[in-house]
């Protein structure tokens, strides 16, 4: 029987990505969405580690499941870090990749592109029922572009414009995406903690 791995999401595409990051490992990746009855775990911490740990600690410890916490957002140079640790709800009440994105654009409008350097952070927490196991972190770099391009991914994915191809992660799509992106370096390095766990069960 494969070990469940429970990733504390009921983000479906964040979902995906992590799965497509993750194959080939024996596990059964299962999200919250599996577990209607589960609580709503508020994303208070004041960095992506601390909404990373909150999510794998607490719903390991509800469900005695091995769990992955995962916390990512968009930190915007000229803006100070922001949206970060708040770029799911950039836009407030009425949040959605659309409305935080035009946010983002009118926020940056006139400015030039060498003053438009931004990075996304991945922070990735892996916990069972005893608590935390490991925490890792991926960083990725690039511009934020002046009008959204691409059909791919979510969140800020259209605007993230990744230097060396010209192109957002929205127009370079999952293949090359999951080669270079803050998600698979966090997720690359948990790989190599979920296999030393899984050989020590």
């Amino acid at each position: 029987m494969r070990q469940e791995l429970l990733v504390a999401t009921k983000n479906k595409k964040k979902l995906e990505e992590i799965k497509e990051i993750l194959k080939g490992l024996n596990l059964k990746i299962t999200s919250l969405a599996a577990y209607p009855k589960m609580p709503p775990i508020i994303e208070n911490g004041s960095t992506f580690e601390d909404n990373a740990v909150k999510k794998a600690v607490g719903v390991a410890k509800l469900t005695k499941k091995l769990t992955l916490g995962e916390d990512s957002g968009l930190c915007v140079d000229a803006l100070g870090g922001k949206p970060g640790v708040y770029s799911a709800r950039f836009s407030g009440r009425d949040k959605s990749d659309r409305n935080n994105n035009l946010k983002l654009l009118n926020l940056m409008e006139g400015l030039p592109s060498d003053k438009r350097k931004a990075h996304y952070i991945c922070a990735v927490a892996l916990a069972d029922e005893d608590g935390l196991i490991g925490i890792t972190q991926g960083k990725c770099g690039g511009i934020i572009g002046f009008n959204p391009r691409g059909n791919f991914g979510f969140g800020y994915d259209p605007l993230f414009v990744i230097t060396k191809y010209k192109k957002t992660f929205a127009e370079l799509g999952p293949r090359i995406k999951h080669r270079m992106s803050h998600r698979y370096r966090a997720l690359s390095k948990a790989r190599k903690i979920i296999l030393n766990y899984l050989k020590g069960r």
